[in-house]
């Protein structure tokens, strides 16, 4: 069977990898930029993604998986094409569907047998239905073609683990033809497979991502109450986490959760409901209390200090989260705007998200790969991403290094006692 992905993101790049990885014996990805498609044969990952590498060089070499500009002759002869093109946000909120749609183009013109079109994106209740109908309209030969929703599960940092041990696959098909396929591509990796028609994909897909988002907020909302009340975030979620019907995931108090998912899909599904004239309140307060969240500590700080003007800051993480080098939604990125727009004099550390936030900053901030560095003769630090170097990290040196050690903490690193004995001026979430 002969499988052709349309983009090379964390889903594309990851499924088709992973689907080479179980014993596929013909993948082959597809991407637009040349120079891209000429690095990953040489076994260099666009995305800093734990193990990817090493199984993109196995495969390749293998002859299991190849890369490709080349959308015709990927695409002609597949049994299977899987959609992994992003769908931004738009000013309004919704999805843009403009690269799916242009993918869907190309299959109509292509395509010389029957084929499945698999959309694995994250795209509105719906899509599927939709792209159908133009990629039929659009045929140029007289060949047999459905769509499916498979929608990905993956987190950043654990993309190829939550790949190759996904706790589930979730395909939603319109016809035995279709769910013989897909159970047939996925039989390899021996999980529970989740039949839906594909408007319950769709949703699903959505519904995770939204219901995780909405305990993030949820907790985060709890611990700037338990600031208030004098009560521990810590100790609240570690009660809570014994229920089974909460469990012990996702209760972490921090500044907002950020990557390409869950503001990007909150939205979406936001924008959708309303567009159909329903309003979804709990989504839209996850929205709210996340957007106010990420600039709870700079704000904080400003009623501690004159100014920031001419002070030297340290901003400690610079990712959306560890192992990852995405800064898409990054809490730090409106941090670092707030401080700048105030006159601060910004040293950011990040172990891996430097290069990307020289894209957006570039020479209006100072970089270092040191901790040591980033912290000396600083005045305020903040932390943003749990990286283990900084969790890790001998926590005298903020007191010894600092011209004032003042820190706050946005992912709770440290132990209260432990900065209170050092004398450290230490503020956290929820604590």
């Amino acid at each position: 069977m002969k499988i052709a992905i349309a983009g090379t993101g964390y889903v594309g790049l990851v499924t088709g990898v992973c689907l080479a990885e179980v014993g596929n014996p013909n993948v082959v990805c597809v991407d637009i930029d040349e120079r891209k498609i000429e690095r990953m044969k040489s076994g260099i990952s666009p995305i800093y993604e734990d193990g990817l590498e090493e199984l993109m060089i196995k495969n390749y070499e293998l002859d299991r998986i190849d890369y490709t500009t080349d959308y015709k002759s990927a695409y002609k002869d597949a049994d299977v094409i899987m959609i992994a093109v992003g769908t931004p946000e738009r000013s309004d909120g919704s999805a843009n569907l403009d690269y799916i749609k242009a993918v869907a183009k190309q299959v109509a013109q292509t395509i010389t047998k029957d084929t499945l079109v698999v959309i694995k994106s994250t795209v509105p209740i719906g899509t599927n239905d939709e792209i159908e109908k133009y990629i039929r309209k659009n045929l140029v030969n007289d060949v047999k073609v459905e769509l499916a929703s498979n929608p990905e599960f993956l987190s950043q940092g654990t993309a190829v683990k939550d790949t190759l041990h996904a706790s589930r696959i979730v395909v939603g098909v319109e016809s035995e033809w279709a769910k013989d396929i897909l159970e047939k591509v996925y039989s390899p990796f021996n999980q529970p497979i989740v039949v839906t028609n594909r408007n319950s994909a769709e949703m699903i897909k959505y519904a995770s991502n939204d219901f995780l988002a909405l305990k993030i907020s949820f907790m985060n909302d709890i611990a700037n109450l338990c600031e208030i009340v004098g009560a521990n975030i810590e100790d609240v979620a570690k009660g809570m986490s014994y229920d089974d019907r909460i469990g012990d995931k996702f209760l972490k108090a921090g500044i907002g959760y950020g990557g390409s998912c869950f503001p990007k899909d909150t939205k979406a599904l936001h924008w959708l409901s309303n567009y159909n004239g329903y309003e979804l309140k709990t989504v839209k307060a996850a929205i709210e209390v996340n957007e106010a969240q990420k600039l709870k500590l700079v704000r904080q700080a400003s009623k501690l200090i004159d100014s920031f003007n001419g002070l030297k800051v340290a901003v400690l993480g610079l990712t959306f989260k560890p192992e990852t080098d995405d800064l898409r939604e990054a809490p730090s990125i409106p941090n670092i705007k707030y401080l700048i727009e105030r006159g601060a004099n910004v040293v950011a550390y990040d172990p891996i998200g430097i290069e990307n936030t020289k894209k957006i900053f570039k020479d209006t901030i100072s970089y270092t790969e040191s901790i040591d560095e980033a912290i000396e003769g600083a005045e305020i630090c903040f932390i943003m991403t749990e990286w283990k170097d900084i969790v890790n990290y001998d926590l005298s040196k903020y007191k010894n290094k600092m011209k004032r050690a003042l820190l706050f903490d946005g992912r709770n690193c440290y132990r209260l006692d432990d900065m209170k004995n050092l004398g450290i001026e230490y503020y956290s979430i929820g604590r």
